[in-house]
């Protein structure tokens, strides 16, 4: 079975080729495309008619396929008018107008009360906050109906509007427990008729209108299937997980999600302080994460390094580093916006009265080691509002090349780190896909059994050293390293891929 994945980033987006048998998967990428907002007037906005272009050309390039998925981060929409027209633009989360929305709707519906129901953490981009952004505009008057990005595209190819729910749950409009939108739209004032029927992943939403077929070069019309829409979601179907573990995931690149598969939302008070979100995943399913600054301080670092150094040979040099030098606080504020991340880290070094670190070396390990120590925190965490342990962590995307984190993190977390595979994203979605459209893999179990036995992981194991990160979390606690600044609202703007 030959499947096409599109699978899109806030920074690129791609059209992969999963080809999927009863003991075979394989991916391909066949298209590529620069993606990112841009900004007309004092507003930033997504190219939506230029995601659309790129995503046919990479379907075209795809040849001969059985069906078509579509994946993309997260809150992001576009608004239709009754005769199904674009009404403008889509607005990048990274904009600014949701500024102080989050205090008014909260003034006449508490945090405490959104979060009852919704189960997801309030950041300021959550489309909830998006929506009552342009209550008062013509746009909003006019339109019929919301589609989040990848229910946008798949409009366009098929003609049917929907919303999937791992993508819906990110809306802070979605009921975590019924799993059906919530009662919320007309209490915060937002027209409820925006709110378009539900489906789930592996429901069809369709087939490739008569002109979309022609432009594909298809000889018939192509079914579009909802996989897990939410990119993360679809990641999490690819982690080649066993049945009969207590797995945690960490779902790492320039921005790493760090959580757990369970049956049921955890909408306890504990959760919610500790910065926990609930959102949809496939077969009902909840998935409780955290998002943590992943890779980008480190990618920050090797841009604006005053010479040119490269990965591999910075992660080299990290290696012959000396271990637990100076850490610090990876979701720091100051580290998120792009610049000279070095003199960043001496600086917040100072600030908790720690020797800065000394050339490449020093430096990348002292990002690896903080980052792997926010992996630690935010996994002990998830077993303290869960109730449940962790025996094996999965690594998946791209963090699983950078050997010298996966080893830190099995070290820090104290248990098994099995990385692998890269593409999850777009192994996930076309595994949807392909169960949906006949293929016997009756459950998601049976999907990870697949990637299993056909992708290949690596395993990396705590070490004697393992049992050094409880007397270093105590140091940089002793140091305040997490106390001295709390993340700002917008701390995670960057992450909703």
């Amino acid at each position: 079975m030959r499947l096409a994945a599109v699978d899109l980033g806030a920074t690129s987006g791609r059209v992969m080729i999963g080809e999927i048998g009863p003991d075979s998967v394989s991916l391909r990428e066949v298209h590529r495309f620069a993606n990112g907002p841009v900004r007309l007037g004092a507003t930033l906005h997504w190219d939506i008619v230029g995601i659309y272009r790129e995503t046919l050309a990479g379907l075209r390039a795809a040849g001969g396929i059985a069906g078509i998925g579509i994946d993309s981060w997260a809150v992001d929409y576009g608004l239709l008018d009754r005769d199904g027209t674009l009404l403008g633009n889509p607005v990048c989360y990274r904009d600014s107008r949701t500024d102080g929305i989050a205090a008014t709707v909260h003034s006449s519906v508490p945090a405490t009360d959104l979060w009852r129901v919704t189960g997801l953490r309030e950041l300021p981009f959550n489309t909830i906050y998006q929506l009552l952004s342009e209550v008062d505009g013509s746009r909003l008057a006019a339109a019929e109906t919301m589609l989040l990005i990848p229910d946008l595209l798949g409009y366009w190819l098929t003609g049917a509007v929907g919303a999937e729910r791992t993508n819906a749950s990110t809306t802070g409009l979605y009921d975590a427990r019924r799993q059906e939108w919530a009662d919320l739209a007309t209490r915060v004032g937002i027209p409820p008729r925006l709110l378009p029927p539900l489906r789930s992943a592996g429901d069809l939403v369709g087939k490739t209108t008569p002109g979309v077929t022609a432009e594909l070069g298809a000889g018939s019309p192509v079914p579009v299937v909802a996989v897990g829409s939410h990119d993360t979601a679809s990641a999490v179907v690819g982690v080649p997980a066993a049945p009969d573990s207590d797995f945690a995931y960490i779902s790492s690149g320039t921005w790493s999600l760090v959580g757990m598969e369970l049956a049921e939302p955890v909408l306890t008070e504990q959760a919610r302080l500790a910065g926990f979100s609930n959102e949809a995943g496939i077969d009902g399913t909840t998935r409780l994460l955290r998002n943590v600054t992943g890779l980008w301080v480190l990618s920050e670092t090797l841009r604006t390094w005053d010479h040119p150094v490269s990965l591999e040979d910075a992660l080299a040099a990290a290696s012959d580093a000396p271990a637990f030098g100076p850490m610090i606080d990876i979701d720091a504020p100051e580290l998120l916006p792009p610049g000279d991340m070095p003199t960043r880290i001496a600086d917040a070094c100072r600030a908790t009265a720690q020797r800065p670190p000394e050339g490449v070396g020093e430096t990348t390990r002292c990002v690896l080691e903080s980052l792997a120590m926010a992996y630690r925190r935010t996994v002990r965490r998830l077993t303290e509002v869960t109730g449940r342990p962790v025996d094996v962590v999965h690594l998946v995307g791209g963090g699983t090349h950078n050997e010298l984190l996966c080893a830190l993190t099995a070290d820090a977390c104290g248990v098994p780190v099995v990385a692998g595979p890269v593409e999850s994203a777009a192994l996930g979605n076309v595994l949807v896909q392909a169960r949906t459209l006949g293929l016997d893999l009756p459950d998601r179990w049976a999907m990870r059994a697949l990637v299993r036995r056909c992708l290949p992981t690596r395993t990396y194991l705590p070490t004697a050293r393992s049992s050094s990160w409880d007397t270093i979390e105590s140091r940089c606690a002793t140091l305040g390293l997490w106390d001295r600044a709390q993340p700002r609202p917008d701390v995670h703007r960057g992450c909703a891929t």
